[in-house]
């Protein structure tokens, strides 16, 4: 017999609790128990619709046959309208923008350029998993710094501080944050512009929920309170703009053009030996950015619902807590429970249908148990998902 074809070694720690959960959702659907999906943060799956003026423009420039190749580094049009938006937003002294498959390829491209084996990225904990995937990947390390439940989840800045060494490169700040929801104040976005210029760090804003806020509340682009800093900031067309199957994603750097030219090319580098990102997609962006915004106040305001009940109902339960989203469409509830987070969300899934994601997927502060809910299903669904809830974990407990 001839031997097993051996996969990479760096494939072994890459973990996406995401979509691992998946598997296990499938096998217990199989057995005809009705599911209750509340862990893929996809809008489109639920109640919620692409704008019209973001699909025709896709469409009129399929129909024009704008169906080849894009420039490298995305259309001129896309790019300009992206920079309109920025410094509308206060962001200055911005050198590069490109246009990428979804965020997560532009995430992928900057930490490739920066990054040697060896060397370490801080990483936000709780965080979006995919970045020590790709960390992973590049054989470098993750260094995780804890957000603090006690004050809405903000970053810890004493912690990021002590964790900074010789080998780090860059600081990754999500805001708002998936999975906790929570939304940085203008004095934790400048704590860690501060640590960045000190050690001479790159920060990746990873921004893409920026539009979707609770309660009226305000979003600051990190890269607008410092001209100086290092910063690429992320967006894209999934979260705000409904169009995550779109993959539209783009990066914006800003900062000491000095310090920046290498680290720029190096960028473009791997843009162009990876050709373009989807084209005929490229003409909403100027649509999306620059066009009619109607459809964030009637979303906002479901989604603000949703998350109302997410939070009354589950603070509700014994041996639960959550503490109250400001943005995106997450939710971080602590588990107080004998055993692991993922054992609870198996027994979960397995015993009520209710498919959430585990706390242990994303990171949390050693000692803590969490899981990771999405509210963007409708609202008797939250319902009866969270009233399974409560009543297993009465079980359980």
């Amino acid at each position: 017999m001839r031997p097993e074809i051996r996969p990479a070694i760096r494939t072994e720690n890459i973990r996406y609790a995401v979509r691992d959960i998946v598997v296990l959702a499938q096998e217990v659907a199989r057995s005809g128990i009705p599911m209750l999906y509340l862990n893929i943060g996809d809008p489109n799956l639920y109640d919620f619709q692409t704008p019209a003026p973001i699909v025709e423009a896709t469409y009129r420039a399929m129909l024009d046959n704008r169906n080849g190749y894009a420039p490298s580094s995305g259309l001129q049009t896309a790019r300009d309208a992206i920079a309109k938006e920025a410094e509308t937003n206060g962001i200055v002294n911005i050198h590069d923008i490109f246009v990428t498959t979804g965020a997560s390829e532009g995430i992928d491209i900057c930490l490739s350029a920066l990054v040697d084996a060896g060397e370490n990225v801080l990483l936000p904990t709780p965080g979006y998993p995919l970045y020590s995937a790709i960390l992973h990947k590049l054989g470098a390390q993750e260094n995780p710094y804890y957000l603090d439940e006690s004050n809405g989840w903000q970053p810890n800045l004493a912690d990021i501080a002590s964790k900074i060494d010789a080998k780090t490169r860059a600081i990754v700040l999500i805001n708002p944050n998936n999975p906790t929801g929570s939304v940085c104040s203008r004095e934790t976005l400048g704590g860690v512009i501060e640590l960045a210029k000190a050690h001479d760090l790159v920060i990746f804003a990873d921004e893409i929920y920026d539009k979707l806020l609770f309660d009226r509340g305000h979003h600051t682009s990190l890269a607008s309170l410092d001209a100086d800093v290092p910063v690429i900031t992320f967006n894209g067309l999934s979260k705000s703009y409904l169009a995550p199957g779109f993959r539209i994603g783009w990066g914006i750097v800003s900062g000491d053009r000095r310090r920046l030219a290498s680290y720029i090319e190096a960028i473009n580098k791997l843009l162009r030996a990876r050709l373009s990102a989807n084209h005929p997609e490229q003409f909403a962006i100027a649509t999306a950015l620059l066009g009619d915004h109607s459809h964030l106040e009637p979303a906002i305001e479901k989604l603000q619902r949703r998350r109302d009940i997410t939070v009354e109902m589950l603070n509700a339960i014994d041996g639960i807590s959550c503490v109250a989203p400001k943005g995106a469409f997450y939710a971080f509830p602590k588990l107080e429970v004998e055993g692991s987070d993922d054992e609870f969300v198996k027994g979960l899934l397995r015993e009520t249908g209710v498919v959430v994601v585990p706390g242990s997927g994303f990171g949390q502060l050693p000692g803590t148990k969490h899981f990771r809910v999405v509210f963007l299903p409708p609202e008797q669904v939250l319902r009866e998902a969270y009233q399974k809830i409560g009543e297993f974990m009465s079980r359980y407990r």
